[in-house]
């Protein structure tokens, strides 16, 4: 048996301590019945890549049953960025870092992924063309 009263209590929200560094949260819940693991892992490198010390946390949350969701807390409560049941299938990153990008960090520019969705938004997404 251990002495648990000697451990600190655990912290109830995760408060980063680095100047300049985000607090908002983003919580990746992936299915461990699935293998989804690497899918989870990967979109959360991704968004710790393009916002880097932006974001405070990107936490993998161990799920069951299909369940593949993204949520945001940028201090107003958890919102949800993206379910796999609700939204059809996995999030395409550029999609999902402009949904968090708009979320903390709206003055960031996305490069290439910001020029491709307005081409997207114009028409010029390289479909057959119209005659």
């Amino acid at each position: 048996m251990t002495d648990d009263a000697a451990l600190p209590a655990p912290a109830e929200t995760f408060v980063p301590t680095v100047a300049g560094r985000g607090t908002a949260r983003v919580a990746i819940e992936y299915c461990t019945q699935c293998r989804w693991l690497l899918r989870a892992a990967w979109v959360a490198q991704e968004l710790l890549q393009t916002f880097r010390t932006r974001l405070g946390e990107v936490a993998l949350v161990p799920g069951t049953d299909g369940v593949f969701r993204v949520t945001l807390d940028a201090g107003d409560g958890p919102v949800l960025l993206w379910d796999r049941r609700v939204d059809g299938g996995f999030p395409e990153v550029p999609d999902l870092k402009r949904r968090v990008r708009d979320a903390v960090a709206p003055d960031l520019a996305l490069g290439h992924t910001d020029r491709a969705a307005a081409r997207v938004a114009d028409g010029e997404a390289g479909g057959p063309a119209e005659g």
